[in-house]
């Protein structure tokens, strides 16, 4: 694979980077990735040729973490080459989408290799239709949602060149317990109360399932925008609607969902600037009621999470706690919250890669070790709205029964009547 690089670039690795590694220690890696699904025609030595050559105009990812005195640093690798990150295998039969999440699972779950670049790229054949797809996996150390997206769009035949850059971190003294006040309360403060047992609640293991559900991106909008809200606060109400359907059946009596919201904070570039957002969303009433109160209440307490988030803040502390495996040992016994939903805006026209049009755009996030066996990653792209639910298949083996839900909410949303 020909490539050709930039001078080197060092980047300083900040609190937040990490703190995602000290995380990263179960049998799930801290990783995310989004996939792009390519029209019929891609020709995949063409795509591994474009890869090798836009990775090397792309700082992030040419740089390993070095550790050394301090926190050490991001650093270019001496011995990148594009070639050893790209992988390519073949779609499940029938080459439906489906088929493609099952294909690729095993690649975002596979741990990415500390002694090089933190990301991976996967082409994928074999897909309905004569299609291919691009799968770009990234550690969670190396950059956020939007940091990936950035990157994404670098790849990308119609981006426009990025800027280089990280996040700050908070200050220090007064200013650091201040931002960390600021940031606890928004993710619900020290104690924020100890939910009632549930079957969304269990240790999961190693294995991940996912399924994408679609909506019409306008018509949500709209929607969301005649009760006062927003395209967040339509799909945190579908998610936990399509949540409370699943629990009873079940056999439950589900209560408000008690969602965190990773909100994007302040930022000078690509790296880590998420923190989380609390929020538990109601489960009676219309959805047009639902998403209002949802939108308020977050329009009411985001702003404490637009700085730096807790783990960045505490440092060195909750990297020994995370070493000393209790940050584990927390994740897997919380009574916080149910479920983490994110939801990310990706281009708003259309984009292609080394020549083919990419027609969907699907994120997967699977997770980490912990007892939230279900999450959902929502993005746009174009006129297209993807929900991605990602669970443990072990600890919730109706996961299609929760889809099925979530699109009957979600076409709800977007009908005609929108409530």
């Amino acid at each position: 694979m020909e490539h050709h690089v930039d001078l080197p670039v060092t980047s300083r690795v900040t609190n937040a980077d990490l703190a995602f590694l000290a995380m990263d220690s179960g049998a799930v890696p801290e990783q995310f990735a989004v996939v792009l699904v390519l029209d019929a025609g891609f020709d995949v030595a063409r795509g591994a040729r474009v890869l090798g050559e836009r990775t090397g105009h792309i700082p992030r990812l040419r740089q390993r973490l070095v550790r050394g005195p301090g926190r050490g640093a991001w650093e270019p690798d001496p011995g990148f080459d594009a070639a050893r990150h790209v992988v390519q295998l073949r779609s499940h039969r029938p080459g439906d989408e489906r088929a493609l999440l099952e294909a690729v699972m095993p690649e975002v779950t596979r741990r990415l290799r500390r002694d090089r670049p933190l990301w991976r790229a996967v082409l994928v054949t074999g897909l309905e239709h004569d299609r291919a797809a691009l799968v770009l996996i990234v550690h969670h150390a190396l950059v956020d949602g939007l940091g990936g997206l950035e990157i994404l769009r670098e790849l990308c035949d119609d981006a426009e060149p990025g800027g280089e850059g990280r996040s700050g971190e908070g200050g220090s003294g007064h200013g650091r317990w201040r931002s960390l006040r600021d940031a606890m309360s928004a993710g619900g403060g020290f104690f924020p109360g100890r939910l009632a047992p549930s079957s969304l609640l269990r240790p999961t293991g190693r294995r991940r399932r996912a399924i994408a559900i679609h909506a019409d991106l306008a018509a949500v909008r709209e929607t969301a925008h005649r009760s006062g809200a927003t395209v967040n606060a339509a799909v945190l109400v579908a998610v936990t609607g399509a949540l409370q359907r699943l629990l009873e059946q079940r056999g439950e009596r589900p209560g408000p969902i008690r969602v965190s919201v990773p909100v994007a904070g302040r930022r000078t570039g690509g790296g880590n600037a998420v923190s989380p957002l609390l929020l538990s969303v109601p489960g009676n009433g219309s959805r047009d009621h639902r998403m209002a109160q949802v939108a308020a209440d977050t329009r009411a307490r985001r702003s404490g999470a637009t700085g730096p988030a807790p783990i960045a803040l505490l440092g060195g502390l909750f990297r020994l706690l995370a070493a000393a495996g209790g940050y584990r040992w927390y994740m897997n016994h919380q009574r916080r919250l149910h479920i983490v939903v994110s939801y990310l805006r990706g281009p708003a026209g259309p984009v292609h890669f080394a020549g083919a049009p990419v027609r969907t755009m699907i994120p997967i996030v699977p997770g980490g070790d912990s007892n939230l066996t279900l999450s959902c990653q929502a993005l746009s792209y174009g006129g297209d709205l993807t929900v991605t639910a990602v669970a443990d298949p072990d600890r919730c083996p109706d996961l299609d029964i929760f889809a099925r839900q979530l699109k009957l909410e979600l076409d709800a949303v977007a009908g005609p009547n929108g409530s």
